[in-house]
């Protein structure tokens, strides 16, 4: 059975339960992420959207630009614009939803380092979770069952 955590933007108007184990979380340190958080990377936990309550609180969809010419929509609280998650690429079933915003982000750290190329030169990457300069092969990396999660979504 899984668990639950809570999260929710900085003012407290918007609320939500996260059904974890995530898909799998990722820290990206590519430009776009670095642009659009103002941050050195951005800590994503890949989730089904049913996955995700949205207890209360207004979110606004904010369609930013990507280097690949692909939709990118930031959910942000409409009261104060804390981003809460990403849909990257109108998929409806999936999430992306920043680990920052949870009551606790300690409890989702990173399963890998994707984008390490554009990492900061003062940012230093534990020894223990895989990092890649670009991207990887999910086949390799993640866990079966995560996998066939993920497959279901697609589907």
């Amino acid at each position: 059975m899984s668990e639950i955590i809570e999260g929710g933007c900085a003012c407290g108007d918007v609320r939500y339960k996260l059904q974890i184990p995530p898909l799998f979380v990722h820290c990206c340190h590519c430009r776009e992420c670095q642009t659009h958080s103002g941050s050195a990377f951005v800590i994503n936990a890949l989730t089904e959207t049913d996955r995700i309550d949205h207890l209360g609180g207004e979110l606004v969809a904010i369609s930013v630009p990507t280097n690949s010419g692909g939709p990118h929509d930031i959910y942000h609280c409409a009261g104060c614009q804390t981003a809460l998650w990403s849909d990257y690429g109108r998929r409806a079933g999936m999430r992306f939803l920043r680990v920052g915003t949870l009551d606790d982000p300690s409890q989702l750290p990173p399963d890998v380092h994707i984008f390490t190329r554009s990492k900061l030169p003062w940012v230093t990457l534990p020894e223990d979770v895989p990092a890649f300069r670009v991207y990887y092969d999910m086949k390799e990396v993640w866990p079966a069952d995560r996998l066939a999660r993920r497959s279901a979504i697609e589907k």
